[in-house]
């Protein structure tokens, strides 16, 4: 997994694959799910992320087990 964020456009981008995306569904306004064609999660954009999450939080992982 791989975590950006760019600061300028207000923008987080969570990769979850290395695998191409070949189309995104908006999931709310500013929220996109990329997928690939037999809709395997890629990666979610979040635009005006910083008012949808703490930025601080992208960075920080916790591992937590299933129970």
């Amino acid at each position: 997994m791989k975590v950006s964020y760019d600061k300028e456009i207000d923008a987080a981008f969570i990769r979850f694959t290395s695998k191409k995306p070949k189309g995104a569904v908006e999931l709310q306004e500013g929220v996109i799910l990329h997928v690939t064609d037999q809709d395997e999660i890629v990666a979610l954009e979040i635009l005006n992320a910083s008012k949808h999450l703490p930025i601080q939080n992208l960075f920080s992982l916790e591992v937590v087990e299933a129970r």
